[in-house]
């Protein structure tokens, strides 16, 4: 009598052929709102208020504008059309319509669960208040939710060469009661520490609130490293450079550092960005890129978008393109979804209900397509 062999798992480009990528029950915790917008709503937003320096008014050229800008290999110029973004998102019926749409996109795109951030500073050109403007986010979200069912969160970002930091922190605090729920440090790493803003941390640690930082995107293992013992944080935006802190010995095994242990250890999140990373010049080639080496090593690493617009991209095509590049099978693109589920800001009974009642049936459901 033979004993059955059990069948080689399906992996990588056979995985993405045979199971709908864009209907697996995905999680998003890093992505910018204002890095975000659809093509066509910029262009309807800059008509309605006679802004004249978008490059083109045809919304595929538009995309395809921002493609190219954002393919330059550094963050500075990466970010530069955020200046596009942010100056059609100065009334609150624009940001609502922008966050409405933001989950809107997110249902469409198999998102079950979504944390968005952006930079409250930005929106207050024509004399709307930052709480104001953070209220007509939430009350977009809140729409997209009750129409799709999707769960959300907003961080709330302060702005590493700006001095508000701490003024920004209150703002986030101040509004946990209606749907923030967290706190964040982005912009350019170079000259600008986040040691810098320790105060603003200190403050949200001391209100039991959220943090996460980027750090590690532009700037080597130190920014990380800021960012965890000076600074608090909970989670990581990027953290790609903390491979400058792991050694691959020639058979393959792992020499960690002790910063990399110690993440490793803690179960830091990582919420890594990989088209967006080549874009910025975190990584030169996303075969290269170290997502693989931490996912495989047991890191709490997750797949993000960070800005659909700039880099092009969806939770989908970021899922095909970690699946098919690292060889994932079923389980792994499982544990993605999982690691994301837990390493959110909701609260933890959301959080479990989410991984019991969504992601784990919407998994076991693709399974069962494969057998």
């Amino acid at each position: 009598m033979s004993i059955p062999t059990k069948p080689e798992p399906v992996t990588g480009k056979a995985l993405t052929s045979v199971v709908d990528v864009r209907k697996l029950p995905k999680v998003l915790l890093h992505e910018h709102l204002d890095g975000g917008l659809r093509p066509a709503t910029l262009i309807d937003l800059a008509t309605q208020i006679d802004y004249r320096a978008l490059p083109t008014s045809v919304p595929a050229e538009l995309a395809a504008w921002f493609l190219r800008s954002a393919q330059r290999g550094n963050l500075s110029d990466y970010l530069e059309g955020f200046v596009h973004t942010t100056t059609v998102m100065q009334s609150a019926a624009a940001l609502e319509r922008v966050a409405f749409e933001f989950i809107e996109d997110m249902y469409h795109d198999g998102v079950v669960y979504a944390e968005v951030r952006f930079a409250p500073y930005y929106h207050t050109r024509h004399g709307l208040t930052e709480d104001e403007v953070v209220a007509a986010v939430v009350e977009g979200l809140t729409r997209g939710e009750i129409t799709y069912g999707v769960e959300w969160g907003l961080i709330i970002c302060a702005m590493r060469h700006l001095t508000e930091s701490l003024k920004t922190a209150e703002l986030a605090i101040r509004n946990r009661g209606i749907g923030v729920v967290g706190f964040d440090l982005a912009g350019g790493e170079h000259g600008f520490p986040p040691k810098k803003h320790v105060e603003a941390f200190q403050a949200v640690e001391k209100a039991n609130f959220n943090i996460t930082i980027h750090a590690g995107e532009a700037y080597g293992p130190e920014s990380i490293w800021q960012a965890l013992q000076i600074c608090g944080s909970h989670r990581l935006g990027h953290a790609t450079r903390l491979i400058n802190d792991i050694e691959i010995l020639p058979d393959g095994a792992l020499k960690l550092g002790s910063l990399a242990q110690f993440i490793l250890d803690r179960r830091i999140p990582m919420e890594m960005c990989l088209t967006s990373n080549l874009h910025t010049g975190a990584c030169n080639d996303l075969n290269e890129h170290p997502f693989g080496v931490f996912f495989r090593s047991g890191f709490r690493v997750c797949l993000n978008t960070d800005n659909r617009l700039m880099s092009s991209t969806s939770m989908t095509q970021e899922t095909v393109l970690a699946t098919e590049l690292f060889n994932f099978d079923i389980a792994d693109l499982e544990k993605l979804s999982l690691n994301a589920m837990k390493s959110a800001f909701a609260p933890f009974d959301k959080r479990h209900k989410m991984i019991t009642d969504i992601i784990k049936p919407g998994f076991a459901s693709a399974k069962n397509t494969i057998l």
